[in-house]
């Protein structure tokens, strides 16, 4: 029998996906923000959340409580932050040992 898994999706992808554009010029400065890089940073930020799989994103808000939504939105930011940092302080590592 097959399925069609690809209605799967993890929740914080889209949110982490915006957060990582949202705050990217905010390090521009530090680091090559090349396509490559915003995937790593995401990829570090993705890593330290715990995963969230739906089908449907109004069938996952609607259980959501504003408290909730707060508390994810905020670790969110967290975990971008921290991978930023993350990339960067690797960034200039690996420029140092060139």
């Amino acid at each position: 029998m097959a399925q069609d898994f690809s209605s799967l999706f993890n929740h914080h992808e889209r949110e982490v996906f915006s957060t990582v554009m949202e705050l990217a010029p905010n390090y521009a400065a530090n680091v090559d923000l090349d396509a490559d890089t915003l995937c790593d940073v995401a990829c570090v930020a993705l890593n330290r959340l715990p995963p969230r799989y739906i089908r449907h994103e109004v069938d996952f808000s609607f259980y959501l409580t504003e408290r909730e939504r707060q508390e994810i939105s905020a670790a969110v930011h967290e975990a971008v932050t921290y991978a930023f940092n993350f990339v960067e302080a690797r960034t200039a590592l690996r420029a140092r040992n060139v």
